[in-house]
């Protein structure tokens, strides 16, 4: 196996073949009008383990932190992200976690918005963890969560987190949720789950003819999407 350096600047490499390859996508970005992205204090989002490529897409509206694992596949991971553009901090729930979430909140403190996959690192897949809610309420952000649905994918079904690639030129649908009470979600994980399953469901419903005939070509579309209220 490569050494750790050589994997994250292979990581870097992949990145920007990620970058090439989501430019053929088709995106539609639908955002709940409670999320409202303009609103300049931080966001925490929140999303599934396997789901998250299509999210690379999106445009952001300020600087990302996301944090990943001290593992090998950890390094090429973070080399991917950075190529991608994102802050990357190292820690997991079972090594450094504890020092990365305090790099993660003093990055939001400044304004940052940060991004969890909040079925931890290695699952149970789709089984929300308190992680990301308790970080939204300690650094004062806002939780909302996210869904990412790909009219083509492929789906690595051998990998714990089925984790899904579109397919080259897809329609590719994000929806942003309504946000969250950041208290309350981190007593009651499963409500930050049944959200993020929500917001699944109408990526998915976003990939529907008479919605994809709204975006035609390569390109980006943003927009409020009343289906959500």
């Amino acid at each position: 196996m490569p050494r750790l350096p050589v994997r994250s600047s292979f990581g870097r490499l992949l990145g920007w073949l990620v970058r090439i390859w989501a430019w053929t996508w088709r995106v539609r970005v639908a955002v709940h009008p409670a999320a409202d992205l303009a609103d300049p204090t931080p966001l925490v989002f929140a999303f599934w383990h396997g789901q998250q490529m299509p999210l690379v897409a999106a445009s952001r509206r300020r600087a990302l932190v996301v944090m990943v694992s001290h593992s090998r596949d950890g390094a090429l991971q973070a080399g991917v992200l950075r190529a991608l553009g994102l802050q990357v901090v190292r820690g997991s729930s079972s090594r450094g976690g504890a020092e990365g979430l305090r790099r993660v909140l003093r990055a939001v403190a400044r304004g940052t918005d940060a991004a969890f996959a909040v079925d931890g690192p290695c699952g149970p897949l789709g089984h929300a963890r308190p992680g990301a809610a308790r970080a939204a309420h300690r650094a004062g952000a806002r939780l909302v969560p996210v869904g990412s649905a790909a009219s083509r994918s492929w789906v690595l079904s051998s990998s714990w987190d089925h984790f899904e690639i579109p397919l080259p030129f897809a329609r590719v649908c994000i929806h942003v949720g309504s946000r969250l009470d950041p208290k309350r979600a981190a007593d009651s994980p499963r409500l930050l789950g049944r959200a993020i399953d929500r917001a699944r469901r109408l990526a998915q419903r976003g990939l529907a003819p008479e919605a994809a005939a709204r975006s035609s070509g390569a390109g980006r579309e943003m927009l409020v999407d009343p289906r959500h209220r």
